[in-house]
């Protein structure tokens, strides 16, 4: 029987050279709801028909994602290595209006603070799409799985 999801996901520790205490929280936040709830059914047919659950470990080689999928008992089923140069630009405004929205919280006006978490919601939602897009043909995944995908992302490109 299908149980197309996420079981388990891992950051490459490697490629993340330093974050703060607020991406720390975004980096936990995003792995505690994808785990919480997600839609992910890679669509490539696997050994004796298996179909999840799936543990995840994302890194970034070369410039590219590489995506691990392995099955529940943590036998690898494939690498999907994905170019990143379409999210190079809403990683880059991403990490401007976190950090916009990190120094807003201490010193902002309730108004300004919410119109910066608009931004940050309407950006995170427009890499959610390209995301899936990028994904499409290779795994099917929910706008929700998507955005928090992307947040861990992120994650991955933080140099310091």
């Amino acid at each position: 029987m299908a149980d197309p999801r996420l079981i388990s996901i891992d950051l490459d520790e490697r490629t993340i050279l330093w974050r703060n205490a607020d991406i720390e929280q975004e980096r936990r936040i995003a792995i505690f709801d994808l785990l919480e709830e997600n839609r992910f059914a890679p669509l490539k047919a696997y050994p004796q028909g298996y179909a999840g659950p799936y543990r995840l470990a994302l890194r970034v080689e070369e410039g590219r994602l590489a995506i691990d999928i392995a099955s529940e008992d943590r036998r690898l089923l494939e690498t999907l290595i994905l170019a990143l140069g379409r999210f190079r630009r809403p990683i880059k405004e991403y990490f401007a209006i976190c950090e916009s929205y990190y120094q807003a919280v201490a010193k902002a006006t309730p108004e300004q603070i919410e119109t910066i978490d608009m931004a940050r919601r309407a950006l995170h939602n427009e890499a959610a799409t390209l995301l899936v897009e990028r994904l499409e043909g290779k795994i099917d995944v929910d706008f929700d799985t998507a955005r928090r995908l992307f947040t861990l992302i992120c994650v991955l490109h933080i140099r310091g």
